[in-house]
C-alpha cells in the first residue's frame, strides 16, 4: 500500500507488484493450494498448473479466489472450474494470468450516453494498473443509463442498474471490482449494488466536461441550458441564439460541468472514501490526463482490495455517510442526493434505519456552503477542479468530519489528509474565491432543507426538500400564495402558456402525480422545475414558489419544494387533493408546508377523491395507482415495488430487511 500513497517502501511491508505480495493474500482469503510466499511467477505456474484439475483436493467455497469463485452449478466443482479455465484459455490466456487476483472493471460504455464516452480510455488505464500490481483486469458490461436517453426517466430504471450490478458481481469470478460511472443515476446504481453484492469495490466516475463559449461568456450543461431556455421562453434570446447556444453547452464528452446530480454523486463518493483522496477523483475532467491517471491509480488500489478483501459493508460505517452528508451541504450538491444516498443507506444491513432525512437537516444545520458553483454559485467543476478539488475542500470541512472513517486505501480519512501534501492556494487569487473558508462561507448554513413532517401536513408521510441555497428570490423562502394546479405533465404542457392562466407572480406553482409511481408515467421525472408561464417571464419573473412530488435536474436552480409525499397518486396524499386558489404557506427557515386546509377539510376531500375515482371505474383504472397489480415485465415489478422518495424509491424487496422491508411505499400497503 506505501507505493499507492506516496510513500517509499519499507522493508516490512513489499510494494504491490512485486513477487511476494503478488501471490499473498490476507488469511480470510488464502487459498488452499496458494504457492510459497517467496516463490517466483515460474515456480507458482508450475505449482498451480496441475492441482485444478486434482479430484484430491477438493475446492472449498470458503476459501475461494479468482476462477475458483461463483462456479457455475454442474455438481462437479472441479468439473466447474476445469470447464471455466479451459474457455477463458480461448482467449489465450495463460496459467500466470489466470492465478492472479481478479479485478473486474465494469464497463458501462454506451453509444446512447456521452457522459461515458472516455469509458474505453478509462478502461485501458484501469487494466495498465491492474497489471503494473500484478493482477489480472477483465471488464465485463453492466447497464448504461443517460438521463436525456432513457424513457421515461432513468430514475425509473436505476433499481434495474443495481440489480444488474449486483447479480453481474457476485455471479462472475471477480476478487474486487472497479465500478465505471459517470452519469447521474449510474453512480448511485453501481454503489446500490455493490453493497448488496458485497465483494470489495471501488469507484471511478468519468468526470466533467469542460465549459463551452457562447458569445465571450463561459456556458455549459447543464444550469445553462436551463437558464438560456427560460431566456428564450421569455423571448429574450431569439432561436438563432438558442441553435448556437446547443452546440456549445455541452463541448467535450462527460458529466454535467456544474454541481449536478453526477458531480455531487463524485465528491460524495470521495467523502465516503470509496475514491482515492491522493489525485483528484471526482473533479478530474473527462478529457484530461489527469482523468487517466486516477484510472490508472484506481487499478492499482483495486489489486490492493483484492488481497485485503476490505469489503464495503466493513468500509462504510454511520461515520461514512454522515461525512457524506457534511460534503452533501457544504456543496449545494443536488437535491437528487438526498434520495440516493436513503436508498444506499437502506441497502447496508448494519446501517439501515440509522440515518433519516431529519438527519440531512440537522447536519445542514451546522454546515455552511462553501463551493461556489452553478447553481448555487457562479462556477464550474473545472474551477473547482483548478482550486484544489475535494481535497482542499476537505481539509477546510476538517472541523465537522469524521477522521477515523475508513477509506478504501485501508487507511482512514484523518491519515489520508495528513499524509498527502497540501497547500492552499494564495488567498489573493481568483480561484482561492472558489472554495471559501468555513469562517467566510457563500451561504451560512443549510444549504438544503428537509420540511419537518410534524408541522408540514403537505409531506406528513416523509419531509420534502428544497435546495435553498439556489433560490433566485429568498423573499420566497417565506411565502403564502394561491396555488395554481396542474395534474401531472400533459396538463401542465398544455397549460402553462396559456394567455388565459389565472397566474400572478406571488402564485405557488403545484405539479401532481410525478412521484415514484406517478399518474401515467412512473419514475419521479425530473419536471419538478416547472417552468415560469410566459407570460410572466416575458414580464421579467425568473422566479416562483414552486411544489411537486418530483424531482429536478440538480443542475436546476429556483426556490422548488420537491420529493412531496406521499406522492399525489396515492388516494391518501394531501398533495393529491390540492386545488386551484387554495392558500400554501412555506416557511424554509421554521421548516414549515402546509396547505390552508384543517384535518376535516383534508379527510373531507379524500373522501370526495376516492369516490369520484369508484365513479370513473374503468377510466380509473387506467391510471398506474390502480393498474399496477396487473401489469407485467419491469413496469409490474417497479409499481409495486417501489417506496417513496424518503426512502430512496427503491425496491423493498432490495433493502437490506428483503421483502419484509417494504416500508411506507406501495409494497407494504
Amino acid at each position: 500500500m506505501a507505493l499507492l500513497l506516496g510513500r517509499a517502501p519499507s522493508t516490512e511491508e513489499p510494494p504491490l507488484g512485486s513477487e511476494e505480495n503478488i501471490y499473498t493474500t490476507q488469511t480470510q482469503v488464502e487459498p488452499e493450494h496458494e504457492p510459497p510466499a517467496n516463490s517466483s511467477p515460474e515456480e507458482a505456474v508450475n505449482n498451480n498448473d496441475h492441482k485444478d484439475y486434482s479430484l484430491s483436493h477438493p475446492l472449498s467455497s470458503s476459501h475461494s479466489y479468482g476462477l475458483r469463485q461463483s462456479l457455475p452449478s454442474y455438481g462437479d466443482p472441479p468439473f466447474s472450474l476445469f470447464m471455466r479455465k479451459l474457455f477463458i484459455k480461448a482467449l489465450g490466456f495463460s496459467e500466470d494470468a489466470l492465478s492472479r487476483p481478479i479485478v473486474g472493471i465494469i464497463n458501462t460504455y454506451s453509444s446512447f450516453n456521452p457522459c461515458h464516452a472516455n469509458i474505453p480510455q478509462l478502461i485501458d488505464a484501469v487494466k495498465r494498473g491492474v497489471q503494473l500490481q500484478g493482477g489480472l483486469a477483465m471488464d465485463f458490461p453492466t447497464i448504461s443509463l443517460h438521463e436525456s436517453f432513457a424513457a421515461p426517466t432513468s430514475m425509473y430504471l436505476r433499481n434495474l442498474m443495481s440489480m444488474d450490478t449486483e447479480e453481474m458481481v457476485k455471479a462472475q469470478p471477480v476478487d474486487a471490482v472497479v465500478l465505471i460511472g459517470g452519469c447521474d443515476k449510474t453512480t448511485p446504481a453501481q454503489l446500490m449494488g455493490g453493497i448488496s453484492a458485497n465483494k470489495p469495490i471501488i469507484h471511478l466516475v468519468t468526470g466533467p466536461m469542460m465549459p463551452g463559449s457562447f458569445q465571450g461568456v463561459r456556458v455549459g450543461a447543464c444550469t445553462d441550458c436551463r437558464n438560456n431556455w427560460a431566456k428564450f421562453r421569455a423571448g429574450t434570446l431569439d432561436i438563432e441564439d438558442i441553435a448556437a447556444l446547443n452546440d456549445e453547452l455541452a463541448p467535450t464528452s462527460g458529466t454535467c460541468g456544474v454541481m449536478g446530480t453526477a458531480s455531487t454523486m463524485a465528491c460524495l463518493l470521495v467523502a465516503l472514501g470509496l475514491m482515492p483522496l491522493s489525485l483528484p477523483s471526482a473533479t478530474a475532467p473527462a478529457v484530461s490526463s489527469a482523468r487517466l491517471r486516477v484510472a490508472e491509480h484506481t487499478g492499482a488500489l483495486a489489486v490492493q482490495l483484492a488481497k485485503s478483501q476490505l469489503k464495503p459493508q466493513d468500509l462504510l460505517t454511520r461515520e461514512s455517510f454522515l461525512n457524506a452528508i457534511t460534503v452533501l451541504q457544504a456543496i449545494g450538491g443536488s437535491t437528487n442526493a438526498i434520495v440516493h444516498l436513503m436508498a444506499i443507506i437502506n441497502r447496508h444491513p448494519s446501517l439501515a434505519g440509522t440515518i433519516s432525512l431529519r438527519t440531512i437537516d440537522d447536519i445542514g444545520r451546522n454546515t455552511p456552503l462553501l463551493v461556489d458553483l452553478k447553481p448555487s454559485g457562479s462556477n464550474y467543476m473545472t474551477d473547482f477542479h483548478n482550486a484544489g478539488g475535494m481535497l482542499a475542500l476537505l481539509h477546510q470541512l476538517r472541523p465537522l468530519l469524521h477522521l477515523d472513517a475508513l477509506t478504501v486505501t485501508g487507511r482512514t480519512l484523518g491519515e489520508e489528509l495528513d499524509s498527502i501534501p497540501f497547500r492552499p492556494l494564495p488567498s489573493d487569487t481568483e480561484l482561492s474565491r472558489i472554495i471559501h473558508p468555513l469562517s467566510s462561507p457563500l451561504h451560512p448554513c443549510s444549504s438544503l432543507i428537509v420540511f419537518d413532517p410534524a408541522k408540514s401536513n403537505l409531506c406528513p408521510l416523509g419531509g420534502a426538500v428544497i435546495k435553498a441555497s439556489a433560490s433566485k428570490y429568498r423573499r420566497l423562502l417565506q411565502h403564502r400564495g394561491q396555488a395554481v394546479v396542474f395534474h401531472g405533465p400533459a396538463d401542465l404542457a398544455a397549460r402553462i402558456d396559456s394567455p388565459d392562466l389565472n397566474v400572478t407572480a406571488d402564485s405557488v406553482l403545484v405539479l401532481q402525480h410525478i412521484g415514484p409511481i406517478g399518474l401515467h408515467s412512473p419514475g419521479m421525472p425530473e419536471a419538478g422545475l416547472i417552468p415560469i408561464p410566459r407570460k410572466l417571464a416575458q414580464q421579467g419573473v425568473e422566479d416562483m414558489l414552486r411544489i411537486s412530488d418530483g424531482r429536478m435536474s440538480g443542475t436546476a436552480g429556483g426556490t422548488i419544494v420537491l420529493h412531496v409525499s406521499p406522492e399525489a397518486a396515492d388516494p391518501d396524499s394531501v398533495l393529491g387533493v390540492v386545488r386551484d386558489g387554495d392558500w400554501i404557506f412555506c416557511d424554509v427557515e421554521g421548516r414549515r408546508l402546509e396547505v390552508e386546509l384543517t384535518k376535516e377539510e383534508i379527510e373531507e376531500r379524500k373522501r370526495e377523491r376516492r369516490k369520484e375515482m369508484e365513479s370513473q371505474g374503468e377510466e380509473a383504472k387506467g391510471s398506474n395507482w390502480e393498474r399496477r397489480e396487473e401489469m407485467r415485465g419491469y413496469r409490474g415489478l417497479y409499481m409495486r415495488e417501489v417506496n417513496q422518495a424518503e426512502e430512496g424509491a427503491d425496491f423493498g424487496f432490495l433493502t437490506a430487511a428483503g421483502p419484509k422491508g417494504k416500508g411506507k411505499g406501495v409494497g407494504g400497503k
